[in-house]
């Protein structure tokens, strides 16, 4: 048998497979609650392997978009027992994703109307955050500049996310993923050209840029465990106005020795070299794959972006990576896993639907059919 469909124990967590459900933002959770619909979604696709939830923010100042599931109200934390127990009990696992936002917000969003708060003073350009509208209606809006956070202010934030991960386990997840991926606040604190502190978090020595996501870690591996605690990284990601920078293989190979050292559950990469600006190429992305496996030694390494099941089985067997995610394909694919089991053709989804609505694109996807 194939190595993708094999269990998999993930630092004594029992996977059915190697296949794992990315972390895709879907806006479907009114009062920003997980609801009845939440815990049908990811129930349908619970033969993953494992399920990294979709980003769930840590507070309300960690938010960036509307109708997205928090993790750090009584309300939310009962609103995610319904999913987390609905994948249970359908023999999944599934992983709480824990997000703060940084700058990638808006007023709106945030309690009176204040300002986003980042490590940096720097106004994101090209990038929208989901909010209200001048006329009041939710739309895809301007992030202001934020405001810089104290360095007191930062080791408040650090408390949230270890509460937001206590959280998540009292709401019954298998674990956490912190979000430090894709141009959100940990990312503003890697980027010596976003981070614009003069503090002990500033941009002016690696070991001041890596600070506070190794805070972060260590506070919540202080809080539920390092064997439940992973987190989700994106070198040479572009997005949300993060510009490239000769540092990028130095910070996260530092960061890769750091994790392997704390010894956590796991690393999920997500490949963004397609999606990047400039260099390096697939082959760069590759030969920092290589190294950050390499820190790995008792650390489970996720890929995402751009796999099929020919790559993902390629990259497992050449030991290079563990476990491999796919995110949109199983939008459209809640069977995902047996379809690549058994070569049966993928549906495609609406991208129309991908954020917010009703339940059309979210939980009226079929299973495939052979017969006919």
């Amino acid at each position: 048998m194939s190595k993708l469909f094999e269990p998999y124990n993930l630092a004594g967590i029992p996977l059915a497979n190697r296949i794992v459900m990315a972390p895709m933002t879907r806006s479907r959770a009114p009062n920003d609650i997980a609801d009845e619909r939440v815990a049908l979604y990811y129930a349908q696709r619970a033969t993953a392997g494992l399920i990294v939830s979709e980003g769930t923010p840590i507070s309300r100042e960690g938010q960036g978009y509307l109708f997205n599931p928090g993790i750090y109200t009584p309300q939310q934390i009962e609103g995610w027992r319904l999913t987390t127990n609905s994948v249970h009990a359908l023999g999944g696992k599934i992983v709480a994703q824990l997000w703060h936002v940084g700058r990638m917000s808006h007023p709106s969003i945030q309690a009176d109307g204040r300002a986003p708060v980042s490590a940096s003073s720097k106004q994101p350009a090209n990038s929208k955050a989901f909010g209200y509208t001048e006329s009041g209606e939710p739309g895809m809006v301007d992030p202001p500049a934020p405001r810089q956070l104290s360095t007191e202010e930062v080791a408040r934030v650090v408390e949230d996310f270890a509460q937001a991960a206590q959280n998540a386990i009292d709401a019954g997840f298998d674990g956490v993923e912190i979000h430090g991926a894709n141009g959100y606040l940990h990312e503003q604190f890697l980027n010596p050209l976003i981070n614009d502190r003069d503090d002990q978090y500033s941009a002016a020595t690696l070991e001041n840029r890596i600070r506070f996501t190794l805070e972060v870690i260590d506070a919540i591996v202080a809080r539920i465990g390092a064997e439940r605690t992973g987190i989700r990284l994106s070198p040479y990601g572009n997005v949300f106005d993060m510009p490239s920078y000769p540092q990028t293989d130095e910070t996260y190979t530092a960061l890769a020795d750091a994790i392997g050292r704390r010894k956590l559950a796991f690393v999920h990469l997500m490949n963004q070299a397609g999606f990047s600006r400039t260099e390096p190429s697939q082959a760069g992305f590759n030969a920092l794959l290589k190294t950050i496996k390499s820190k790995l030694p008792e650390t489970s390494l996720i890929l995402a972006g751009g796999l099929d099941r020919d790559s993902a089985e390629a990259l497992i067997n050449e030991g290079l990576i563990d476990l491999a995610g796919f995110g949109v394909p199983f939008i459209s694919n809640p069977d995902l896993v047996e379809r690549l089991r058994n070569g049966y053709p993928l549906a495609k989804a609406d991208p129309t639907t991908f954020y917010g609505g009703t339940g059309k694109g979210y939980i009226d996807y079929p299973p495939y059919n052979a017969a006919g």
